[in-house]
C-alpha cells in the first residue's frame, strides 16, 4: 500500500487583520524563542556524548523538526494570504469579517463571526467562510431566511443582528 496522500485543499486564502496578526506572533514565537531554547538543548544533550542512546537529543531533534515544518508552512501561508481589512460598501449584508447573530426555528440566537480558515475557533465563536452555514449566509440581508444543512439535517435560521468591526 502506497504512503501517498493527496495535499489538503488550503481553503479560501483571506484572512481578517486580527487572524494575520495571531499567526504572524506564532511565527514569531516559533523562530525566535522556541526553536533557540530547542537547539541550545540539543546541543547540550549532544555534548553529553553518544547519541544513539540519548533521548533528550532524540527528542529535542524531533521537536526541531516539528518547529521547522510548522515555521515553512506558517511563512508559506502568509505569503498566500490576502489581508480583507476594509469594510464592505453594504453594511446590511453579510460579507467577510462579519459578526452574524442567527436565529434558529425555536428561538435560540448564535452568533458568529465570517473569517478565513486559518483562524477557525469554535470556543470564540469564529466559523471558516468555507463552512456549510457560512457559504449559506454570505450575501444575506437582515431577517433572511435561510436554509442550511447541518449533520442532523436541513435547519432553518434567519439573520437578526449584522455587525462589522
Amino acid at each position: 500500500m502506497s504512503r501517498y496522500r493527496p495535499p489538503r485543499t488550503a481553503g479560501t486564502a483571506l484572512i481578517t487583520p486580527e487572524g494575520e496578526a495571531r499567526m504572524r506572533a506564532e511565527l514569531h514565537e516559533l523562530w525566535h524563542v522556541r526553536r533557540p531554547q530547542v537547539t541550545q538543548s540539543v546541543s547540550e544533550a549532544a555534548a553529553q556524548g553518544d547519541r544513539s542512546e540519548n533521548a533528550e537529543y532524540t527528542y529535542g531533534k524531533k521537536m526541531l523538526r516539528e518547529i521547522d515544518s510548522r515555521v515553512r508552512f506558517l511563512t508559506k501561508r502568509l505569503e498566500s494570504l490576502k489581508v480583507v481589512d476594509e469594510r464592505p460598501s453594504d453594511l446590511n449584508k453579510v460579507y467577510f469579517g462579519a459578526w452574524v447573530t442567527i436565529e434558529d426555528e425555536d428561538g435560540k440566537e448564535s452568533r458568529y463571526r465570517i473569517v478565513g480558515p486559518d483562524e477557525l475557533d469554535l470556543k470564540q465563536n469564529l466559523i471558516s467562510i468555507d463552512s456549510p452555514l457560512a457559504r449559506a449566509l454570505i450575501g444575506k440581508a437582515l431577517d433572511a431566511e435561510i436554509r442550511v444543512m447541518a449533520p442532523t439535517g436541513e435547519q432553518l435560521v434567519y439573520v437578526t443582528t449584522i455587525d462589522y468591526p
